[in-house]
């Protein structure tokens, strides 16, 4: 059997893709430390996924990467044509391990206590085995918070995400009371800016810089997502609990595995939290049957105080 460690590894190493012919190759072979350019320079190996779920290997001088093109805030307002960003979450999965919240917090600069995932432990009854939830913004089609925000700060876009613009944000935490599932969060104070960034434009897509006295949550890493690539709390689960794709070509992937969305969801009995709320969720759970491994109580304070019965 393959250890977590190696599988870990793996995922970490599929980040680069592209959404083609029903396929999501949302996972690339590029680790994290090399990049393309130099893979090109150095003629290197670089692996990749095919339309047909082949892992190859290609030589770096042939991977073509077109400069990136500055995105105006009503460009980023849309959102990115074409797609509708989905994900699904493999309760089963799930040991509570929080290295999507450890991803997700260094990739947009966050520290505790804010958390834009929360995992919680969860019971359907007293007499039910426990379980993990991870639970992000849901990115609702029927979004409540959007209805209440008077300035246009947070709102839908095209491609199924919901956004705060901070430029626009006066924080009136309006969208936070509105929010059924708690998602949000408010800056209380000056945000952490890491040093050679002071400067950097601020952007919707990625959040940041955050500002002062407004509201902010996950965005499901749209800038990520425009590009091909997998959001870091996806590539950062060891036991590839997160799957993240595009509803239109009806794919997901957790960088390893590759799934058809609406057979998925069909034949695992997914289902989304809360649906009766009529608020439709972007994210679907799979229920935490045929676990990989027992439930173990969480050991940090932080954890212990999520402790839910629903």
């Amino acid at each position: 059997m393959e250890k977590e460690d190696d599988k870990s590894d793996r995922r970490k190493f599929l980040k680069l893709g592209a959404i083609a012919g029903g396929v999501v190759l949302l996972g690339s072979a590029i680790g994290k430390a090399i990049s393309l350019d130099s893979a090109k320079e150095e003629g290197e190996k670089v692996k990749v996924l095919t339309a047909d779920g082949t892992l190859m290997e290609v030589d770096g001088c042939h991977m073509k990467h077109p400069a990136a093109k500055k995105l105006t805030n009503a460009e980023m307002r849309k959102g990115v044509p074409g797609k509708k960003f989905v994900m699904v979450i493999d309760l089963s999965r799930c040991a509570n391990a929080r290295k999507c919240v450890e991803g997700c917090q260094k990739m947009h600069h966050k520290q505790a206590p804010t958390e834009w995932i929360k995992v919680k432990r969860m019971e359907d009854h007293a007499t039910h085995a426990p379980f993990w939830l991870p639970q992000p913004c849901f990115h609702c089609d029927n979004p409540p918070c959007t209805k209440v925000c008077p300035v246009d700060a947070t709102f839908k876009r095209e491609d199924g995400l919901v956004m705060i613009d901070n430029e626009r944000c006066i924080g009136c935490r309006f969208c936070m009371a509105a929010c059924p599932y708690n998602a949000r969060s408010f800056n209380w104070g000056e945000p952490i800016i890491p040093q050679g960034s002071e400067l950097e434009e601020y952007s919707i897509e990625k959040s940041y810089p955050a500002k002062v006295g407004t509201v902010e949550k996950c965005d499901f890493c749209p800038d990520m997502g425009r590009e091909g690539l997998l959001p870091d709390c996806v590539t950062a689960c060891p036991n590839g609990t997160i799957y993240y794709g595009d509803q239109n070509e009806d794919t997901v992937t957790n960088g390893e595995e590759t799934h058809r969305l609406k057979e998925f969801l069909q034949r695992r009995a997914g289902f989304r939290y809360l649906e009766d709320l009529g608020t439709e969720p972007r994210v679907y759970y799979l229920p935490p049957v045929n676990r990989d491994f027992p439930f173990e109580e969480a050991t940090e304070e932080h954890n212990k105080e999520d402790y839910k019965i629903i």
